[in-house]
């Protein structure tokens, strides 16, 4: 082996000298990299399911403006409000062949309503029959409410027809007998500037010269109805019509969702339920306080919907949502966030946000002063759902509804 050889031999054959600070094989952090790839993922997705929400938010216009109202804390439920299940024991009539029967009225022992596909109906033991038809098909959906009708408020004039109250077409008289119908007043006339835009309920003076009705809003339809409460629109009316003259006049405005209407034994002044604020306001039509308006009762424990006699001399007041103490109540809860209520109205359609209301069928009696006397419960409404108004005859409450697809009925003897 020459001298160079045997050099390089020893260089390649040195032993080394481990220390600490030898330096091993540098690799790839395979465990960094990886965590950066799912931050960098999870933020694209991130960023992706948001930016729809952010153009909801930030860009899509509301459909509502709401206002800001308060309401005071409900009262609770005890007492004449204690909580029951007397509702319950109403016995439900000609299921899915009833849909919504709103108001009700009867001539003896007959019923009559209207339905959510434009029709006014005669009950007659266990038969319908349709003695009108207000509108013009196609019916069914709210893409054709306003063409087709909505008969909502119904009454029996002194000579035995019909007063009907539809909340797109307007007043009109029916026949019962012969079904002939008559327009009085049409939602296209301008009342004090407006037109008619929901024409809810109506109540006739017993000598049938004057109809008393309400117009819940300029703004909103009935179809509309759940973006009228939530924008807590003021703009509702009470109204009168003469029925000989034809002169329309406005009783009393900027009310927030003026609903059901019941003329005073007086008849100078009408009960008008506020949904909105949960109470009921007394309008004086006639006599020396024309003009004039006081509260019937407030802070109800729920939201009221029509009002009708009972046989006791005080009044039934139907609701079909509740302000529960102790409880949550949503509405008292957005009355003072209008910007919640925007943000609510971008995400979800009406339909979806009726589904988040609570079902609780609630009907007091009132007597005067707004004094309670007693209540009927149906939490859940597992049997009475969306009621609208309970009309009293021959010891029995019929309960309408807004929307449920039958009739209810309760014996007031065992309750």
């Amino acid at each position: 082996m020459n001298e160079p050889e045997g050099l390089r031999f020893r260089r390649l054959n040195r032993p080394q000298i481990i220390t600490d600070e030898t330096h091993q094989p540098q690799y790839k952090n395979t465990s960094t990299y990886s965590g950066k790839v799912f931050r960098v993922t999870l933020l694209t997705l991130v960023a992706f399911l948001l930016f729809p929400l952010l153009v909801v938010v930030f860009v899509l216009e509301s459909p509502i403006q709401p206002e800001v109202f308060s309401l005071n804390e409900p009262p609770p439920m005890t007492g004449c409000y204690e909580p029951n299940l007397k509702l319950r024991q109403a016995e439900r009539l000609f299921e899915e062949r009833l849909i919504g029967p709103e108001s009700l009225a009867n001539i003896g022992d007959v019923l009559y309503t209207g339905t959510a596909d434009g029709k006014i109906v005669k009950i007659e033991g266990k038969n319908i029959h349709v003695i009108a038809t207000l509108g013009k098909p196609p019916c069914g959906s709210r893409e054709y409410e306003h063409t087709c009708g909505r008969p909502l408020g119904i009454r029996v004039g002194p000579n035995g027809t019909l007063f009907v109250a539809d909340a797109y077409l307007g007043l009109f008289e029916v026949n019962p007998v012969t079904g002939e119908v008559k327009s009085l007043l049409s939602t296209g006339k301008m009342v004090g500037g407006r037109r008619l835009g929901f024409v809810n309920d109506l109540d006739v003076t017993q000598d049938g010269k004057k109809l008393y009705f309400t117009d819940s809003s300029s703004r909103w339809q009935r179809r509309d109805f759940m973006h009228l409460i939530m924008e807590a629109t003021a703009d509702g009316r009470v109204l009168e019509y003469d029925i000989e003259t034809k002169e329309v006049t406005v009783m009393m405005e900027n009310l927030r969702f003026p609903n059901g209407i019941q003329l005073f034994p007086d008849e100078e002044s009408v009960l008008v339920t506020e949904t909105t604020m949960a109470r009921i306001r007394r309008v004086h039509v006639s006599g020396l306080n024309k003009g004039g308006m006081d509260t019937f009762i407030d802070n109800l424990p729920g939201f009221p919907d029509n009002i009708r006699r009972s046989s006791s001399g005080g009044y039934w007041v139907a609701m079909s949502a509740v302000r529960p103490n102790p409880g949550f109540s949503m509405l008292d809860f957005l009355s003072q966030r209008p910007w919640l209520k925007k943000l609510i109205f971008k995400l979800f359609s009406q339909d979806t946000l009726l589904k988040f209301v609570p079902r609780y069928s609630l009907v007091v009696e009132l007597h005067d002063g707004g004094t309670c006397v007693r209540s009927f419960h149906d939490p859940h409404g597992m049997v009475a759902a969306y009621i609208s108004e309970a009309h009293e005859y021959n010891g029995y409450l019929y309960l309408g509804s807004f929307r449920s697809p039958y009739l209810c009925k309760l014996d007031l003897s065992k309750v």
